[in-house]
């Protein structure tokens, strides 16, 4: 989240107080960066909805199967494989001849608006890119329904009301990172061309690639009880002030 942040804001926040230029190999570095954090984000966020599966659906055998080495693999396979995608895309996007002036209509590198400036008929490197990301969204989003569909069935034959309670705080905060993650994502880069405009475009932008790390912290720290009271204190003495 951190890393996806620093990828553009710093860069734009210059942009907006100096010059609003970047270099090439600075364009390219920043579309590698990001998409291989946001990359690597998602798949961790596939692996963390099977690692709440085992939790609740087989609790005793949680230790076995989620192991240490077991762990290791799975975030390197998560970092390796937001790599490899950062890689296709950027050398995907990169490879093609720019004439197109070299104004991009965003707050940040992205992929679409450089692919409007190539000479060459883009559309179907565009419709690579897309039709790629798409399969591996709706991938790793069918895994995470299908365990969240377990996991709910779960849960509900649950037979205290305090166990079902804890097992949805478990799920909760992944779930709503999940999806505000997958909705601003796929309304950024799937949305029909027809309703695009720069001012929607730059919305949109902002919401898939700043809100969601902003917010993740928040969403996850709310299960910690101390930050919890802490907000609640917080709460009362601006409430005390105001009055």
């Amino acid at each position: 989240d951190l890393g996806s942040i620093t990828t553009t804001v710093p860069k734009s926040m210059a942009s907006s107080l100096n010059t609003r230029a970047i270099s090439y190999s600075g364009c390219a570095a920043q579309v590698f960066l990001f998409f291989f954090l946001i990359s690597a984000e998602y798949f961790i966020l596939t692996i963390m909805a099977y690692d709440r599966f085992v939790a609740i659906c087989n609790p005793l055998h949680y230790s076995t199967i989620m192991d240490t080495r077991a762990c290791a693999k799975m975030a390197a396979a998560a970092w390796a494989s937001g790599f490899l995608n950062a890689v296709l895309h950027t050398g995907n996007t990169f490879s093609v001849t720019f004439c197109q002036g070299n104004v991009v209509g965003q707050f940040f590198c992205e992929i679409p608006q450089i692919l409007r400036l190539s000479c060459s008929d883009s559309h179907l490197r565009e419709v690579g890119v897309i039709v790629g990301s798409v399969f591996l969204v709706f991938g790793c989003f069918i895994f995470i329904v299908l365990s969240y569909v377990q996991i709910f069935t779960a849960v509900l034959r649950i037979p205290s009301e305090q166990g079902r309670h804890k097992a949805f705080s478990t799920c909760l905060p992944h779930l709503a990172v999940v999806s505000l993650f997958v909705s601003t994502g796929m309304f950024a880069y799937l949305k029909p061309p027809s309703i695009s405009s720069p001012v929607q475009d730059l919305v949109v932008a902002v919401l898939y690639s700043m809100v969601p790390p902003t917010v993740n912290p928040l969403i996850y720290s709310m299960r910690n009880k101390e930050l919890k009271d802490a907000l609640k204190k917080l709460i009362q003495i601006v409430l005390v002030q105001q009055q």
